[in-house]
């Protein structure tokens, strides 16, 4: 049973489609209700703008400002699943507001805490970019412990080396995506590493011996998140011997650097075509939208058709997509709704001559680069461009005490703020260490006519 039938057994559902919570108002914390940590922020809030909105506090978890925009604005749309999601994952696609979902996440992280984990453990998920991972990512925050992105990517040499590597003591998976079987291959990777103590998995058809999220939805009861760490592990530019940690501070830090230029507003609808899998898709998708109260809309399996359709969703919509669909994306009619266009590069790459407009007064182009699991510089065309401010981060618009950048006479970049404050996962730190001092890159700069040309590794 997907999690699909569970809110139709436990939550009505709208003629619209879209999962609303039947339990104690939102807006009123009680039993049952998952509480915000804090009320120092109010994602989601219609007062004042992106720019102006307070960066969230070190007691923010993006768990908790999911909480805090469910009390607020329980109706709103926060995670919608593509039409075509049961062709490739044999579930229903479903639209999830904010206070439905708020709801499933407590309930699975009751779950979590009953398998009796030190608190900040370490805790996988391999899943494909739709409302499950996001729901299973929150939950395992909300139950005190620290996500782990596994790439579906992955095979299984590369699992079993990144679980040890980062010490997993449990993963959440799915029981397929397509022709894979990720829950299978997960059992195989337990079967070898001893310290991979629980599998969980939503369905359909959960092998035998791991544990099924979908009834564990309907088996639990909500409450409050307990405290937590926050932050994540990543891997360095994919290595699965390589995890990176960023707590919570640095990756909230991020989310708001990028949200200064992307300027998402409450309610506004992302569309991302990345997977939640590293930072670039995770600050550009799920944090981007609990941090500003907006809504995420994710195509994990990429088909022109579903592409288009929801393109012409007749709401303003932001895409999200890899840089190098910008040529594809600039021979297309693109639709009068469609009000910025996010592009994601990750170094090392070419900054070649753009061929979308960034004239265009009604839609901004914003270009993201990725430097790993380090940074994100995020400049628009029309103003802050990356190409000028990796020539001359002196002019840049960066802010320091978040972020800021600079570019040595070889061309080197380094890194200073809270906004790239990660380092190597050791096994006896639960926080990455923090410090106000440049750290240098392997990455190096190339200029010509007072723009930067390209990101080599050096």
């Amino acid at each position: 049973m997907g999690v699909q039938a569970q809110v139709s057994a436990q939550q009505a559902a709208s003629s619209s489609g879209t999962a609303r919570p039947t339990v104690a108002s939102a807006g009123s914390p009680g039993a049952g209700r998952p509480a915000p940590a804090g009320a120092a922020l109010a994602p989601g809030s219609a007062a004042g703008s992106d720019a102006a909105r307070p960066i969230p506090g070190r007691t923010h978890r993006l768990c908790t400002l999911l909480a805090a925009t469910a009390q607020a604005h329980p109706d709103r749309v926060v995670f919608a699943d593509p039409p075509h999601k049961p062709l490739w994952s044999g579930r229903a696609a479903i639209t999830w507001t904010y206070g439905a979902a708020a709801e499933i996440v407590a309930r699975l992280a009751n779950g979590i805490r009953g398998w009796r984990l030190p608190a900040a453990s370490r805790i996988g998920l391999s899943l494909a970019g739709s409302s499950e991972s996001f729901l299973a990512y929150l939950a395992v925050e909300a139950a005190g412990h620290i996500p782990c992105l596994l790439p579906l990517a992955m095979d299984e040499e590369d699992l079993v080396t990144a679980v040890q590597a980062a010490g997993i003591a449990a993963v959440l998976t799915q029981a397929r995506f397509g022709p894979l079987a990720p829950a299978e291959r997960l059992c195989r990777v337990a079967a070898r590493y001893f310290g991979l103590r629980y599998l969980a998995a939503f369905g359909p058809e959960v092998p035998d011996g791991v544990m099924n999220l979908d009834a564990m939805v309907l088996d639990q009861s909500g409450g409050p998140f307990v405290p937590g760490p926050g932050g994540f592990v990543s891997f360095a530019a994919g290595r699965p011997d390589q995890p990176i940690h960023r707590g919570g501070d640095a990756l909230l830090a991020a989310i708001a650097v990028h949200l200064v230029t992307a300027r998402i507003a409450p309610g506004d609808r992302i569309l991302s075509l990345l997977p939640a899998s590293d930072l670039r898709g995770l600050v550009t998708g799920l944090g981007a939208a609990l941090v500003a109260g907006a809504g995420l809309e994710t195509l994990p399996v990429f088909e022109a058709a579903s592409f288009a359709a929801a393109l012409a969703h007749p709401v303003p919509t932001r895409l999200v997509a890899p840089a190098g669909l910008e040529r594809n994306l600039a021979a297309s009619l693109l639709p009068e709704t469609l009000v910025s266009l996010v592009l994601v590069h990750r170094a090392p790459t070419d900054l070649g001559p753009p061929c979308l407009d960034a004239a265009d007064p009604a839609r901004a182009v914003i270009d993201v680069v990725a430097f790993d699991e380090t940074a994100l510089l995020t400049g628009a065309r029309s103003g802050s461009d990356v190409a000028l401010t990796l020539a001359n981060p002196e002019r840049g618009p960066l802010f320091s005490t978040l972020m800021a950048l600079r570019r040595d006479p070889a061309g080197i970049l380094s890194f200073r703020g809270r906004a790239c404050q990660v380092g190597p996962l050791r096994r006896d730190m639960a926080e990455s260490p923090a410090g106000d001092e440049w750290t240098p890159s392997r990455f190096r700069v190339e200029v010509r006519n007072g723009r930067a040309s390209a990101i080599r590794r050096d």
